[in-house]
């Protein structure tokens, strides 16, 4: 049931409105409102490992590698609140662990800060440009070596 009201909303809100170009111009704040509630229950669902919702999500067409507000991925909210499944989930259906935050950390990143090891190993086994940088200057080698992680850095 949860599933089936998820598809509903997520089909009125997404594709409904591109329809009737009436129907878009004459309530656009309520569409805006519809998207931004969707974006933040999607990454609820990250963040408290509600894994059916997220697979509804991204099966219903929902953007995967979604930025939040404050400039996360669902990725990247699951690696940093320990949710090792919703991980493993959005990793499967093709979540890009190359994205980077405003401060131009990764979802590894956030795993290393949290102590989250176990997801920061399965994030370690996703190429992304080693010599990648964040805001702060540091490679994810050097950030992990920052945080006193560097041996789970090891392929």
């Amino acid at each position: 049931m949860k599933s089936l009201l998820i598809r509903i909303l997520l089909v009125s809100t997404i594709w409904l409105p591109s329809l009737s170009f009436a129907t878009q111009a004459s309530q656009p704040d309520s569409l805006e409102s519809q998207q931004k509630s969707l974006i933040q229950y999607f990454f609820a669902a990250a963040r408290t490992g509600e894994e059916e919702v997220i697979r509804t999500f991204v099966k219903s067409g929902f953007p995967i590698d979604q930025i939040n507000a404050q400039s996360y991925t669902a990725l990247m909210v699951a690696a940093y609140h320990g949710q090792s499944e919703i991980v493993k989930t959005l990793l499967h259906y093709g979540a890009d662990t190359c994205i980077q935050d405003k401060r131009g950390n990764t979802a590894i990143m956030g795993a290393l800060i949290k102590g989250e090891f176990s997801i920061a190993t399965t994030l370690y086994g996703y190429d992304c440009d080693p010599t990648l940088r964040n805001k702060a200057g540091m490679t994810l080698e050097e950030f992990a070596e920052f945080w006193g992680q560097k041996d789970l850095l090891v392929k």
